[in-house]
């Protein structure tokens, strides 16, 4: 049984994104990145995956400083490599690179003691996209209090 422990989400993802194919992949860490990353200290906010030689960095993931490791910790927006199979790899190169996709970091977890990356195939939104997506979900949070209000018991 596998134990899965989410420490960050990228919220802002799925708003200013289509996300279309997510995919599991290992991540780099250096001993000071670990021991903060279990204590929660991590914002995947202005994140994003970057192609490289041949292979996939994340860029602008901010890890905070390990406060129990003097100065010898390590810099907390410094791009971290992530740990793919090479057909995976060239397969996400080629179709950012033919489709005008993107690759961005959704979560950060840690599942058997392993610290693990959700990454997601994505196209950017436009704004109006983002204004119907706003508009629906107040529509869905508009019918959801009806239906509440008309089935409390004090009617």
């Amino acid at each position: 049984m596998t134990k899965i422990k989410t420490i960050a989400t990228n919220r802002k993802a799925y708003y200013n994104y289509f996300v279309q194919d997510s995919i599991e992949v290992g991540i780099s860490l250096t001993g000071t990145e670990i021991k903060a990353l279990r204590s929660g200290r991590v914002s995947l906010g202005e994140a994003y995956v970057r192609p490289e030689a041949g292979e996939l960095w994340l860029v602008n993931a901010h890890i905070a400083r390990y406060e129990a490791a003097s100065n010898l910790s390590h810099e907390p927006r410094r791009p971290r490599k992530l740990l793919l199979h090479r057909k995976e790899i060239n397969n996400l190169i080629s179709r950012i690179a033919e489709r005008g996709l993107t690759l961005v970091p959704l979560k950060i977890y840690l599942k058997d003691h392993l610290a693990k990356v959700a990454i997601a195939l994505a196209k950017g939104k436009k704004l109006y996209d983002k204004r119907e997506s706003i508009s629906r979900r107040e529509m869905e949070r508009d019918m959801e209090r009806t239906l509440r209000w008309r089935k409390s018991p004090g009617r």
